[in-house]
């Protein structure tokens, strides 16, 4: 199996005497593989995951792009080596059990995503990690990883527009590689990122901006400043008006209890909104972790570390079963995912970097979760536009995403260059349960599974809690209930840490 996504190679080479530009991905792939064998994937640029198998060493090579966009599961049973893009379909071998991975249980509970990449939330099946290669060889398999975040020598230009200028060229061919069509959809929103993408795409294809907007539940702006980027840029914008969306509208249908199942309506519903003008769509996602690094006076930095440290304590919800915890060492996993991590350079850029999201994330958007014929690429996650940013000056150009607005001076309108960044005004979750449409989540039918999980008799209901965490945390409680009831056909009752 060969996933393939517009694929380059670093540098200007030639393999076989053919230039570059003229081989497929699959034949660039398997190019580079005869040119530098498992050294290939220091050589490719783009979102992939391949295997291929050597006739001559008698050996499976598979990788898996830096950041995970495309996925890769495996599982190893009775001797057996089968992997898929796709989770669902390893489970129709009669070999691999239902039997739950319990940590990836909690982690769900605990942080809405499994903290372990190389796991999934069955116990037969695997992943392989962003930036891995796994080679399987004599029934054996080796797991290597290739590349991993690193803040790389500090890049210093003598003028300032030699920084833009190559900022903006990095970016333009982050965009180019990742079309190869003749429209193109964007997520977007009203921000600076998603918009920026918008202005360099139209260049090249035909462009259609979709956004997701709140008139009326939570204060929102989006619908303003995406109409006034829209009407510069001369493009097309369908706003999807969230205010209509309930929790847990729309089918939940994730091969794993999924970070965004609370929204799912809306999350589906703006995905089949760009399939319906093409086949490719682009993201502004995570510019805000690469080109917004906050300044934080050191006064306000002791008062968080202490803030912290006062909290984790007891910071486990009162519902986690206590035998559950202390069979997963939950609490101690929790304590480790809020030790501080010590970046002296880029702390923001390198936390988003070893986050664990963006897996379980990327995911979420590809075809096989989906079921949708659409390609969902993500520019600002480019190798080298990610090496570039983190090699250049934190001030000015990474704060406040001062490179992005002097870049698209001349693309964008000045409200939208000027705009500060700013989050959601307002959980929308949380306004629902303000308003009391929510309460038919505290009677759901409860799987028997989820006793193992949940101490239901020391869970509030949802419209007692009143900040966005404590909400968001007991909605993947129904989260979890929703997919062990009508997700997973025949599922066992045995649980395996």
């Amino acid at each position: 199996m060969l996933i393939r996504e517009n694929l380059r190679l670093k540098g200007n080479f030639r393999i076989d005497g053919r230039a570059e530009k003229s081989l497929t991905d699959d034949e660039l792939i398997l190019d580079a593989y005869e040119a530098w064998g498992e050294d290939c994937v220091k050589h490719l640029i783009g979102d992939f995951a391949f295997a291929i198998w050597d006739e001559r060493l008698q050996r499976l090579f598979c990788a898996r792009d830096h950041f995970g966009v495309k996925p890769f599961f495996y599982t190893h049973v009775g001797g057996n080596f089968n992997f898929s893009s796709t989770l669902n379909e390893l489970r129709l071998d009669k070999n691999v059990s239902n039997a739950l991975n319990e940590i990836a249980v909690g982690d769900y509970l605990l942080f809405g995503v499994n903290q372990d990449n190389s796991t999934t939330i069955f116990k037969d099946i695997q992943r392989l990690p962003p930036g891995h290669t796994l080679t399987v060889a004599n029934n054996q398999i080796t797991i290597k990883r290739y590349w991993t975040p690193s803040l790389p020598a500090e890049v210093r230009y003598r003028d300032s527009e030699s920084y833009v200028e190559r900022f903006s060229e990095l970016l333009s061919c982050a965009i180019k590689d990742r079309l190869r069509t003749d429209r193109v959809a964007i997520s977007m929103s009203g921000g600076l990122d998603s918009t920026s993408l918008a202005g360099i795409a139209r260049e090249h294809t035909e462009v259609a901006g979709f956004v997701v907007v709140y008139d009326s539940l939570i204060p929102d702006e989006e619908r303003h400043y995406s109409s006034l980027a829209a009407e510069h840029l001369g493009i097309p914008v369908t706003h999807l008006n969230a205010d209509r969306y309930g929790l847990f509208d729309g089918r939940m249908d994730q091969a794993e209890p999924f970070l965004l199942s609370v929204l799912t309506g809306q999350f589906n519903e703006l995905l089949r909104l760009c399939v319906e003008f093409g086949s490719v769509a682009l993201t502004g996602y995570d510019g805000d972790a690469l080109m917004h690094e906050p300044r934080i006076k050191i006064r306000t930095r002791i008062k968080r570390m202490l803030r912290k440290a006062d909290s984790v304590e007891d910071s486990l919800p009162d519902w986690i079963d206590d035998e559950f915890a202390q069979r997963t060492a939950l609490s101690e996993r929790w304590k480790e995912f809020w030790a501080s991590d010590q970046f002296n350079r880029r702390p923001a850029a390198m936390r988003a970097l070893n986050s664990k999201i963006w897996t379980s994330l990327f995911e979420g958007y590809d075809a096989g979760s989906t079921k949708l014929q659409l390609e969902v690429r993500h520019p600002f996650l480019d190798i080298r536009l990610i090496e570039y940013l983190l090699a250049i000056p934190t001030e000015p150009w990474c704060v406040n995403k001062h490179i992005l607005r002097h870049a698209m001076s001349d693309k964008l309108p000045p409200a939208v260059l000027n705009r500060r960044k700013t989050g959601l005004m307002g959980d929308p979750a949380l306004q629902l349960v303000q308003r009391g449409s929510v309460r038919w989540l505290d009677n759901f039918e409860v799987s028997p599974q989820l006793r193992a999980f949940v101490n239901l008799n020391r869970r509030r209901p949802v419209a007692e809690e009143k900040t966005s965490d404590a909400l968001w945390a007991s909605l993947r409680v129904f989260a979890l209930n929703y997919w062990l009831t009508h997700s997973q056909p025949k599922m066992e009752t045995t649980h395996e840490t």
